[in-house]
């Protein structure tokens, strides 16, 4: 974001609007702390799949499932900007091609980190790994909670959401499935 003062009067606007005054002592430098998070929250929308891959993609006879689960993820809902977290477990079966372990991860923060709903976070990431890898098949779960959800509105603190997205052999063929589905059963 290289508008960093005009989102951080934009903050101070929004302060004044609610009854604050952005002149007492813990305000003052709140409107830039709070641009410069929401640029690092929204450091997304700044990368794209081929950096953040950085061709760290290898050769491999490997024709079993590859499975990262638990990969920690933070983003925002853009329906209210507020935070949803929980975690991604990712599977794929190569098909001659692996990728690197920690790009699973990077794809995750890649997407996670744009103003996003979870359904279309968990969608986005298996488009990718699916793309990158030519995979037979990539399976994708997401679990996390919406602030939306426990800070305003209904204020349920422990519902969890979770969303899929089953492509190629993960979706056509059951045992497939159901055995990702049970190896990140915890």
């Amino acid at each position: 974001m290289k508008d960093l003062e005009k989102i951080a009067d934009h903050y101070k606007s929004m302060l004044e609007l609610i009854g604050e005054d952005v002149k007492r002592d813990g305000l003052l430098d709140t409107p830039m702390r709070a641009a410069k998070a929401l640029q690092y929250l929204t450091h997304g929308y700044d990368q794209s799949l081929e950096q953040v891959v950085n061709n760290a993609i290898f050769e491999s006879n490997n024709d079993q499932m590859v499975i990262v689960k638990d990969i920690e993820l933070y983003s925002m809902c853009e329906h209210h900007m507020l935070p949803f977290v929980g975690v991604a477990h990712i599977a794929y079966l190569p098909a001659g091609k692996v990728i690197g372990l920690s790009k699973l991860a990077r794809i995750t923060d890649m997407y996670a980190r744009r103003l996003q709903i979870q359904e279309n976070l968990t969608e986005q990431i298996a488009n990718a790994v699916e793309s990158m890898t030519g995979a037979r098949g990539v399976g994708v779960v997401v679990e996390a909670k919406h602030f939306c959800m426990m800070m305003r509105g209904v204020e349920k603190q422990n519902s969890v959401m979770k969303t899929s997205m089953m492509l190629g052999t993960f979706r056509t063929d059951h045992r497939t499935r159901t055995e990702f589905l049970n190896l990140i059963r915890d």
